[in-house]
Parts: C-alpha cells; sequence; structure tokens
C-alpha cells in the first residue's frame, strides 16, 4: 500500500513553516497589539505564562506570550535574568524614533534550543547547499520598526545550528552589547601533544563533543554528527597564523587513551605538528550566523562574537548598515581558535552606505569581509524588451535579484566590461534559478552569448575603519562595488592570502562587479599574503580597463617576500607615500606587477629593511 505523506504549512507572505508552528509563532493578522509604554518582564526561571506579565513578580516564563503581540511605541520587554528557551523569540515590534522598542537581556546566559524555535526557508547568499530546509532561528524581528535589542553583557548561547538573529523586513533595527556563542561549536578542535614513530597523542577541546567505535572517530554535535573530513585549519600558537591545511586522515585508527586524550594511529605522519591546533568541520553550507534579508538602518554597535555557524554575517539586499564595535573572537581563557565558521561580515547586493569601524575581526574559515552583487547570465532574449536571467553558481540563487525600477548594465562576460544601461520594469520568477525581465529600453544588439546583467542600484558605498583584521586563512577584505569605497586607519595581520582583494567575475562565483573610486589609506599590512593588495577582475578577454581610480597611499606594508601590489586590466592606480619594509633591497619596480593597466602612478614611497607601523 502506497502511503502518502502531507506536510501542512502556514504562510507569513514569503514565509512558510510548518502548521505546527502556527500557534506559537502566530502572524499579525492573529497578534493583540500592545498598548504602547508598557513595560514586560520574562523570567526564565521563576516566571509563570499564565501570568499577566507587568512586573517582576508577575513576570512570564518564556517567550510565548511575547509572540503574541505586535509590540508598539514605548513598549519594553525586559528578560531579568539567564535561563534557557526552547522557542525563539519571534518579534513584530512597531516603534517610532522618539519611542523606540526595546528588547533587553539581564546579564547572564540564556540557552536557546533548536527543536522548538522558529524555523523557515531561506535562500542565502553564497550559502545554498541545502536550500529547502528550515532554518531555526533564535531571535527573529519581522516586519518591525524602529526596535532596540540590548545585552547588558548577556550572553546567548545557541544550542544546536541556529541562526543567531535574523532581521527581516525590517527597518531601524540596533542589536548592542548582547554576546553570542555556541554551547557545542560546529567546528571541532584537537591539539597535538606529541608525536611519536606511527601515532600522535591528541587532546581534543573539551566542547568538542566525539565518539569513538570500531576505531573510527565521531565528531557529536547537538543535532548532527559527522567523522572528520577533509576540511581543516590549521593553528600555530608560536607566529599566531591561521591556514587552511589537508590533512590525509582517511582510514586513520583512533583510541582512547583516558578523558579528552585521543591517540591517532597512522603508516606515516599526515602533516600534523607538535604544539599546533587543527579545526574541522562539515562543510555543508547550510546556514548563516545572522542574517539580514530587504532590510534597512541596521546597526550592529559592541556585539561579542565568540562563534557563530554558517556564512557569518549575511546582508543580503539591505540598506544603510554599520557595524561599530564588533569583536569576532574565540573567548577569553575559551581554549579555542575558531569564532566564524566560514566569512565573518558579507554584503550581497547591498546598497547605501556600508560601515565597519572599531571591529576585531579574527579566527574565521574565510574571508573577514566580503561585499559583492550577483551577475546573473542572460540565457535568452525573449523579447525586444525582454531577457530571460538565471543564477549561474550553485550556492547563490532563490533570492529576488531585481524589482521594479532597479537600474541595471548589460556586461560582457569574457571583458567584463559594461556596454548598456537599462532599467527594470517588472520581473517575473520562472522557478528559483530563472527570472524573466521586462526593461524600458530595448535589448542591446551588442548582446553575445552568456553575458550577463549586473543590477547597479543594489551597490554600496562602503567604509572600513580602524578595525583590526587577523588569523583569516583567506582575504582580509575582498570587494566588489563600484561606489565609493574607503579602507582607511586598519591593521591586517598575517591574513593567509591577500589582506585586499578587488575582484569581479563572470565565470566562478559571478560575484560583481567592477569599481571605480577605491581609497586604501594609512594601514598597517603586516606579513600577509602576496600580492599585498591584489586588482585581479576575472576577465578572459583585455579589451579595456575593469577597475578604475584606485588609491593606495600612506600605508605600512611589512613583507612576507616581494609581492606588494599586482593588477590588472586597471585604469587610474596612484601608489604614493606608502613605507615598504622588506626582506631584501629591492627596488619597486619589482615589488609590483601590472598587466593591461593604464594611467599607473608611483612617487615618494620609501623601502628599506626596517621601518615602524602606523600609529593608529
Amino acid at each position: 500500500m502506497k502511503t502518502i505523506l502531507v506536510l501542512l504549512v502556514c504562510t507569513i507572505g514569503w514565509i512558510s513553516f510548518p502548521a505546527a508552528s502556527c500557534a506559537q509563532y502566530p502572524t499579525a493578522v492573529n497578534r493583540k497589539i500592545s498598548p504602547g509604554n508598557t513595560v514586560y518582564y520574562i523570567d526564565p526561571g521563576q516566571g509563570s505564562d499564565e501570568q499577566p506579565g507587568k512586573s517582576p513578580a508577575t513576570a512570564w516564563k518564556s517567550f510565548a506570550p511575547a509572540n503574541q503581540l505586535i509590540f508598539s511605541s514605548g513598549d519594553q520587554l525586559r528578560i531579568i535574568q539567564g535561563g534557557s528557551f526552547e522557542q525563539s523569540l519571534f518579534l513584530i515590534a512597531r516603534g517610532s524614533r522618539q519611542q523606540p522598542v526595546t528588547i533587553e537581556f539581564a546579564p547572564g546566559r540564556y540557552n536557546f534550543y533548536r527543536d522548538q524555535a522558529f524555523k523557515k526557508t531561506f535562500h542565502i547568499s553564497n550559502t545554498n547547499d541545502v536550500p529547502d530546509s528550515l532554518k531555526a532561528i533564535a531571535l527573529y524581528i519581522y516586519q518591525s520598526s524602529y526596535v532596540a535589542i540590548k545585552g547588558r553583557a548577556a550572553s546567548l548561547v545557541m544550542r544546536g545550528k541556529l541562526i543567531e538573529a535574523c532581521i527581516d523586513s525590517s527597518s531601524h533595527i540596533a542589536l548592542q552589547g548582547l554576546q553570542y556563542d555556541y554551547h557545542r561549536p560546529t567546528m571541532s578542535e584537537w591539539k597535538v601533544l606529541n608525536i611519536q614513530g606511527h601515532s600522535a597523542d591528541l587532546l581534543i577541546h573539551p566542547d568538542s563533543r566525539f565518539s569513538i567505535s570500531d576505531s573510527l572517530l565521531t565528531w557529536e554535535g547537538e543535532g548532527w554528527r559527522h567523522q572528520p573530513g577533509w576540511y581543516w585549519q590549521a593553528f600555530d600558537p608560536a607566529t599566531g597564523e591561521l591556514s587552511r591545511t589537508d590533512l590525509k586522515l582517511e582510514g586513520l585508527k583512533y583510541s582512547l587513551l583516558g578523558g579528552d586524550t585521543v591517540r591517532i594511529h597512522f603508516g606515516s605522519n599526515p602533516g600534523l605538528h607538535t604544539g599546533w591546533t587543527y579545526q574541522n568541520r562539515d562543510v555543508l553550507r547550510d546556514c548563516a550566523g545572522m542574517f539580514f534579508r530587504r532590510s534597512r538602518e541596521i546597526r550592529l554597535q559592541n556585539i561579542q562574537i565568540r562563534f557563530m555557524h554558517g556564512m557569518g554575517v549575511v546582508a543580503q539586499f539591505c540598506e544603510n548598515i554599520s557595524i561599530d564595535s564588533v569583536f569576532v573572537q574565540p573567548g577569553n581563557n575559551s581554549g579555542r581558535t575558531s569564532a566564524a565558521w566560514a566569512d565573518i561580515l558579507h554584503f550581497s547586493g547591498c546598497k547605501g552606505k556600508l560601515s565597519v569601524r572599531n571591529s576585531y575581526l579574527s579566527a574565521a574559515n574565510d574571508d573577514a569581509i566580503n561585499v559583492h552583487g550577483t551577475h546573473l547570465r542572460i540565457v535568452e532574449q525573449t523579447g525586444p524588451r525582454q531577457v530571460k536571467l538565471r543564477f549561474m553558481h550553485g550556492q547563490t540563487y532563490g533570492f529576488l535579484p531585481f524589482i521594479p525600477g532597479d537600474s541595471v548594465e548589460f556586461i560582457h562576460a569574457g571583458s567584463l566590461l559594461s556596454y548598456s544601461a537599462n532599467k527594470v520594469v517588472t520581473v517575473q520568477a520562472l522557478n528559483d534559478k530563472d527570472y524573466l525581465l521586462t526593461l524600458l529600453k530595448p535589448v542591446p544588439a551588442a548582446l553575445q552569448a552568456e553575458d550577463v546583467l549586473e543590477n547597479t542600484t543594489w551597490t554600496p558605498e562602503l567604509l572600513i575603519q580602524h578595525n583590526t583584521i587577523t588569523r583569516i586563512p583567506t582575504r582580509g577584505v575582498l570587494i566588489s562595488t563600484r561606489r565609493k569605497v574607503v579602507i582607511e586607519q586598519n591593521d591586517f595581520i598575517r591574513t593567509q592570502m591577500s589582506a585586499i582583494l578587488v575582484a569581479d567575475d563572470a565565470a566562478s562565483w559571478y560575484e560583481s562587479g567592477m569599481v571605480r573610486n577605491v581609497l586604501i589609506r594609512r594601514n598597517n599590512f603586516i606579513q600577509c599574503g602576496e600580492p599585498v593588495i591584489n586588482i585581479h577582475p576575472e576577465n578572459s578577454l583585455s579589451k579595456g580597463p575593469v577597475h578604475k581610480n584606485i588609491s593606495i597611499l600612506d600605508n605600512y606594508f611589512e613583507l612576507r617576500s616581494d609581492q606588494l601590489v599586482a593588477a590588472k586590466s586597471t585604469e587610474g592606480m596612484l601608489l604614493a607615500g606608502n613605507r615598504i619594509k622588506t626582506r631584501t633591497s629591492l627596488p619597486l619596480d619589482k615589488l609590483v606587477t601590472w598587466k593591461d593597466c593604464q594611467g599607473i602612478q608611483i612617487r615618494q614611497n620609501e623601502i628599506g629593511l626596517s621601518f615602524p607601523a602606523n600609529h593608529l
């Protein structure tokens, strides 16, 4: 007999989730509107959801009553002590500039569990291995405005894979003073105690739970498990460097020596070093640490991120984001070496002003900061003013890439040069990868196979200022935006790849686009991967400059080797006033590489064996 499984769902706009969640997380039309200027209390230790919740003595126990309300101007929700939450906070709040809605966590530890958390399907840029999976969320802010969520030394600890905070279709949202962490990080770590002959003794971090069966080791998490795979990172405590490495551990045997000490047996050393710590994770891209979409005026201030799972803090089609005093690093005395499963800050298709200031970005598994748009390939011209477009990369698709009124440019895929501008009149989603666009003006006759379209409305200005970027296995900053970019007074310390990469491609990740105004000024670049600054559009044909107007001024470079700057297909570069410490006294023309560039100006740079770094 055939069994038919019927999955019931309820919907809030674009949101679909199991119908069983509807009562716990009702839509706005099924919520009661708070009168405003009211203080509500939650006490997870002593409260009761049967109480009115309007005094500490009559506090609620969980977020359930708050999830039945639409908060109004001047409302406050105070969580008065640490504790555990089986449910998410699904916040709908309508504050005002003069009277915002305030959510305040008292000092303490707050456990957020996955099983009964609010879950929904998201298509997240660069993170789409399981696009139809339901992603659990600890704090969900939906269709809200003028909200401040404050921490006062509150530690929000994830119990299982959760998006730590999601801001969806909202405006003027601030996260302040919170600390985020995982009880069991999805990054597992061990330290090599000693190596002898055909074995090595490993001390597995106490937060990295594991089991050994039939001489095989399995990492055990909260709702997940996997055996050590091919992806590893190595941390050298002597230099502070974090780098990717390939350990050949398939088929090796493990034995438990006692406690968290394990012996690994091998024919020859697979690449282990005594005293080093090694990190391992499942490479499945299934989540984000935080996720912001179709929202504006977002501010993160005085935030501590001890660990986040997935593609870091992802902002997708958002406007005006301020990151100030955000510290991404393992907790003091935690013994961990990893704080971010992949990127730290990832901005995809944003606009307005993005700023990252006064922050410490470290201990990641990918780029510290990545800012880009997405090129969609033109797969068919379906009418005089109509084209069919397609997301091309398997990790990035499923979200609306254009809205009516957006400006677009046609880009030749081979040269990455723009040849026609237009505007979007209508957008029709054909499936999760293909979209039909009707344009204001006719499709240009110069259209070629594999050309792409860039949304030029959703391209941001960028300020990166007074930050420290270190223990990064890839790039410090990856930039692909045509609007003004200023990177100044930062410390880039031992990034394993280029400290700054200016990219643009229409063949691999399809991350757009060209830059037109970049100022890199008064930074310290200490022992970074080389070339330290890499201007590298992925064009296969050189028919003119892709990037323009890049100034590298008054920086301090301490080189590992002899590659300071490399650039291709670039016009209008200025390299001036920089102090460059080298291992050998090479002339500047041996430290730079130009390919298909024009308008290069070089003046008043100093090269020597000893210079002090910039004072920030």
